[in-house]
């Protein structure tokens, strides 16, 4: 199938993917309102084989080193699956299916595959890492940009949205934009830090006077990203910032890597 953009429709709430611009999620409009900052580099993208930052781009797997490029100097970051072209393998009205093959820099077989599910009132998205030859570390996640603020029906501008969520530690960040290693209370924004949710990620983002929408998923990590006046971001993924050298999740012939989240929104 072609990788022309896909539309997917569930009552007033309306999804556009793009396979073709690195398997994101360019839009998400809820009765007319887009709440995705808008733009080619914005929407929500895929984050594989790896989350955040690597630290100077390099990964061991066991005794061998892997460079990555440094695609955010002086680190590698975001994965290499938001930079390609993804093939369409299903798209229905609510729903769809798409898969992007590793392929060079990342120095291992296999392929990531992305499923959307659409209802009236949410969309779930899970992301897949197999491997074809050989085991890997390997993380996933999701890096959305929700509008800071949402725009009415009229063309006036609502106010700014207010992020609410109950983490357990935050990861100390140290200079270099990395977790130290050290676990350190929740401090006030703004953020661009890692935080830990054991009992889950469970995120509330609420457009005073007009839409709340939850951030939910079985994984125990959430990074916030508050720091641009356009946007916010609430990424949930399987492992903190240069998560493939500190907590990788290795992925083998028999087990993929596997996460789930999911975005549910009400009218206020």
């Amino acid at each position: 199938m072609s990788d022309e953009d896909i539309t997917l429709t569930a009552g007033d709430a309306e999804v556009t993917v793009r396979p073709g611009n690195g398997g994101r999620v360019s839009g998400l409009r809820v009765g007319g309102t887009e709440l995705l900052r808008q733009g080619e580099r914005f929407g929500c993208f895929p984050m594989a084989p790896w989350c955040g930052r690597i630290r100077n781009g390099r990964f061991l797997d066991g005794a061998t080193l892997h460079q990555m490029p440094l695609n955010s100097p002086p680190h590698a970051i975001h994965g290499t699956a938001r930079d390609g072209a993804w093939s369409v393998v299903r798209a229905d009205t609510d729903g769809a299916v798409i898969t992007y093959p590793l392929v060079e820099p990342w120095p291992y077989a296999g392929r990531v595959t992305q499923e959307f599910a659409l209802t009236p009132d949410s969309l779930t998205l899970t992301l897949s890492v197999e491997a074809h030859d050989s085991s890997f570390p390997a993380q996933v996640g999701w890096h959305p940009w929700f509008n800071r603020a949402l725009v009415r029906a009229d063309g006036s501008v609502g106010e700014d949205v207010r992020i609410d969520f109950t983490p357990a530690w935050q990861e100390e960040r140290g200079e270099d934009h990395l977790p130290t290693g050290h676990r350190v209370e929740p401090k006030p924004g703004p953020w661009d830090d890692c935080f830990g949710m054991p009992g889950g990620v469970d995120v509330t983002l609420t457009w005073p006077g007009q839409l709340e929408l939850k951030v939910t998923s079985r994984e125990e990590w959430v990074v916030v990203y508050d720091e641009q006046r356009e946007a916010v971001c609430v990424e949930p993924q399987t492992g903190p910032p240069n998560g493939l050298n500190t907590m990788p999740r290795q992925v083998t012939l028999l087990e993929p890597l596997e996460a789930t989240a999911t975005w549910t929104w009400r009218r206020l």
